[in-house]
């Protein structure tokens, strides 16, 4: 993998992870576009390094919060905990099955965007938002893990899905949003520890630049994107994204009907 292709593919991750449009979707179209294919040790190791660049980004934001919430007692903290769960047996249960079957289908993708834009629209008009975190149920935490669980899909994504469950849950556009990424700290961690697990007995890392600009390219802009997203939903909807998925969904479907998978 070259140093420009670290650093588009680092972008790609930072600006999609915590966005509710898919880094999954992203990178695998980046991949059937461009035709950067890199298999085997180097590919999970690059992986690792991409999760760990978007883990950095989302601990230097809310470390504060992590601290306070550790230091009181919070019960929001016990909700993040308990959201984790489904998401992570779920994923340790059918991660690789899904990734098998359909990790790089532009199709299904492009299916998974389009569909998952009409549950965010619909969760934007019917919700009430007009709750915070403070107020959330154990029933909200359990619905909003379960609904991370479809994150397995590519097209689906975990902030994208989360932060629908939030909204259903009357939660504000911004309270979701923050339970979402939250929430993501464990998740990322822990996807990052699975798939290092996979290294312990591998061959070597490799050549280190790729995986330096990795992680430096995606926490950077993974810090920008969250808080970017987080100042925005003060005064603007998630219609926004709603449209840029069916107009990516299009475009995909578009492409997969003249040139093929």
């Amino acid at each position: 993998m070259s140093a420009l292709q670290a650093i588009v593919l680092g972008i790609i991750q930072g600006a999609t992870e915590f966005l509710p449009v898919s880094s999954s979707a992203h990178l695998a179209l980046a991949h059937w576009i461009t035709g950067w294919h890199v298999t085997g040790e180097a590919d999970l190791v690059f992986d690792v390094a991409l999760h760990f660049g978007t883990l950095i980004a989302i601990v230097a934001y809310f470390a504060r919060d992590w601290v306070d919430m550790f230091k009181r007692r919070d019960k929001v903290l016990w909700f993040v905990l308990i959201a984790c769960v489904p998401g992570a047996i779920v994923g340790a249960l059918l991660e690789k099955k899904v990734e098998d079957s359909f990790h790089e289908d532009p199709l299904l993708i492009a299916i998974m965007l389009g569909a998952m834009a009409f549950v965010l629209a619909a969760a934007e008009w019917r919700s009430r938002r007009n709750r915070e975190m403070t107020q959330m149920t154990w029933g909200d935490a359990v619905l909003i893990g379960v609904a991370q669980a479809l994150a397995v899909v590519p097209g689906v994504s975990r902030s994208g899905i989360t932060i629908t469950a939030g909204l259903f849950a009357g939660l504000t556009r911004e309270a979701a949003a923050r339970f979402s990424f939250l929430l993501s700290t464990p998740i990322i961690a822990g996807a990052a520890l699975w798939e290092g697990r996979k290294l312990i007995h591998g061959a070597g890392f490799g050549d280190p630049l790729p995986n330096i600009l990795g992680i430096l390219t995606s926490a950077i802009v993974g810090l920008a994107c969250v808080h970017f997203l987080l100042s925005f939903l003060r005064k603007h909807t998630f219609y926004p994204f709603v449209i840029y998925r069916l107009v990516l969904a299009a475009v995909v479907l578009v492409a997969v009907l003249v040139h093929g998978h």
